[in-house]
């Protein structure tokens, strides 16, 4: 086995190595080369080749959401670096350890207006965890570097090793305990193809990774405050499959004094939980008693736990009506979303829920049973207005809920599509991603397809129009499945701005933020192998859905055309319809 003859190429490749970053997402390019050819050369990696570097680092957070472990992308020197960042972002926000390598030009090449050359040191200084900026190596290219920068060669080789180890093992750290994404800067001379065996002298030390955290909190009276309290809400964010423990979940469940608010997005099931926040929070918006009934809403104990929220109604209620305790759950993050924060505990939910377990006291309280009711009245006036409404997104989504087979792993785009998916139950099998960091519309489909890689069940993207043009080179690569599923709402537009306060219909409106079209997923499809289908009423989509899901050759895509001047009056129509009963 032979790896590039440059020696920081070599300890990089071999540190992934050590430390188990064993899939590498590279972009073709030249100056990448060392790492290229060393990865690929090593059965021990999996690689991938995406050309396009923004829909490669979606594709890589799509990898590491799914294993929940680091991912690795290797570019070229110059704005492909810049590609990465839109990813890099939602990674960042996200807790998901991309490990992004990149090769530079010689440090004297740049801002002397060298091709392909700019400033890569720290470019991602806001949204990265760490940045490490390696050393050029002193042994490569020496002639090169005598000419152009002499001083590099009075160092020694086994210095800049040393250097280059310890913030490979500085980055590392961060991307494995924090669970951030990391930068490493590697700058190479020509020639760049070299191989050799590899130096037993670089062999790193990855002793500093230490994924598990240690359980050290000081949880003072958190269970006296917790058990005297009559309204504790839990309200759970974006959360991978799985991450709490059953027993804690039935214990909330039970609890008379605890309200659980989840989204689609939480994959956290109880039929005493309440999965659709704005179905209640808009009714008590528009009662004629609004106050009252966001006073007896109002807790005592705020805890939440997990990633980013969807709903813009919790939002609001927390921040004007603040509970006398928030408390946040996350090994390192807590921001102060509703501007209420008053503890922090740095520990998983298990741990969290592991301590409180056996110290909870259940408290007499009509809390959870008042609100209960109110859940049952909304998702009776659910199935009477689905009963009654046109075809829209409205009912696209009510279809797709009770037609989606269970053990699918479904992703969400953003926008509409994410928002629409929280009014209506889900399969509780099926486990529900969407990118929500930066809860941008870019790269959606990418990540499904990273995401499919590694997924031993089949993978659905449920994606609006905008988001999926706006990607449509995530097909660009050899590793679509069979068994991946795409559905596209295609309403002509950006339909979420038609709800969206300053809505005027007017033709400024249309061409600036609903970004009206006619566009169709047809020829990409064509172009990138995807068995098409299109439909345009309820009728023919629940009968295309009856075997949209059965195995196949080819991935499928399946696009549903909406009216888009009527969904928004459909989709405020169900929240008026619903709150009728407390006008």
């Amino acid at each position: 086995m032979k790896y590039s003859n440059i020696p920081a190429a070599q300890l990089l490749v071999l540190s992934c190595k050590k430390a188990g970053i064993n899939t590498i997402i590279i972009s073709p390019g030249s100056r990448n080369a060392p790492l290229t050819l060393s990865f690929t050369g090593d059965p021990y990696f999996s690689c991938f080749s995406i050309v396009d570097e923004r829909c490669a680092a979606f594709f890589a957070l799509g990898i590491a959401q799914q294993k929940r472990q680091p991912v690795a992308l290797v570019c070229t020197s110059g704005s492909a670096l810049l590609n990465y960042y839109p990813a890099i972002a939602e990674a960042f926000y996200s807790d998901i350890p991309l490990v992004v390598l990149s090769a530079d030009r010689p440090p004297y090449k740049i801002d002397v207006g060298d091709g392909q050359t700019i400033r890569q040191d720290n470019v991602f200084d806001r949204h990265i965890g760490y940045s490490a900026n390696l050393k050029i190596d002193s042994i490569h290219a020496t002639d090169r570097l005598s000419y152009y920068q002499p001083e590099i060669l009075e160092q020694s080789q086994e210095s800049i090793n040393q250097q280059n180890q310890k913030e490979i093992q500085n980055a590392f750290r961060v991307a494995f305990n924090q669970r951030l994404p990391i930068h490493i800067n590697i700058p190479f001379e020509e020639p760049l193809y070299g191989l050799d065996k590899v130096d037993q002298d670089l062999e790193p030390n990855m002793e500093v990774i230490n994924i598990e955290s240690d359980f050290q909190e000081d949880f003072g009276e958190v269970d006296q405050i917790w058990n005297n309290s009559r309204k504790k809400m839990v309200l759970v964010g974006v959360l991978p499959p799985h991450s709490l423990e059953y027993r804690f979940i039935e214990q909330l469940a039970q609890d008379p004094s605890v309200l659980v608010f989840t989204e689609t997005t939480s994959n956290l099931h109880h039929p005493n939980f309440f999965p659709s926040i704005d179905s209640i929070i808009f009714p008590i918006e528009k009662s004629k008693n609004a106050h009252e009934r966001f006073l007896e809403l109002q807790p005592d104990v705020l805890l939440t736990f997990g990633g980013l929220i969807v709903s813009k109604k919790i939002k609001a209620f927390l921040r004007k009506y603040k509970p006398k305790y928030h408390w946040h759950i996350h090994p390192t993050k807590a921001y102060n979303t509703y501007f209420a924060l008053t503890k922090h505990f740095k520990i998983s939910p298990n741990q969290f829920f592991g301590w409180l377990h056996s110290r909870i006291k259940l408290k007499e309280s009509d809390y959870g049973e008042s609100w209960q009711g109110v859940k049952t009245s909304y998702q009776k006036e659910r199935k009477k207005y689905v009963q009654t409404c046109p075809f829209t997104d409205f009912a696209v989504f009510e279809v797709l809920q009770r037609s989606i087979p269970g053990a699918y792993q479904i992703h969400l785009s953003n926008s509409s599509t994410v928002r629409y998916a929280q009014l209506f139950p889900l399969n509780q099998s099926n486990a529900v991603f969407c990118n929500r960091g930066t809860s941008g519309i870019d790269g959606s489909t990418s990540t499904a397809i990273g995401s499919s890689i590694f997924s031993e069940n089949p993978t659905l993207l449920i994606t609006g129009d905008l988001s999926f043009f706006y990607d449509s080179n995530a097909f660009w690569n050899n590793y679509l499945k069979s068994n991946f599923r795409i559905i596209v709402i295609n309403n002509s537009g950006g339909g979420i701005f038609r709800i969206l306060p300053g809505f005027d219909a007017s033709e400024r409106f249309a061409n600036f933020f609903e970004t009206t079209h006619d566009l169709n997923a047809k020829h990409i499809c064509e172009q990138f192998g995807v068995e098409y289908n299109t439909v345009e009423d309820q009728i023919s989509l629940e009968r295309t859905l009856q075997g949209f899901f059965e195995p196949s050759n080819k991935p499928r895509l399946l696009e549903i055309f909406t009216p888009r001047e009527l969904n928004n009056s459909i989709l405020l129509g169900y929240f008026d319809f619903i709150s009728s009963e407390y006008q």
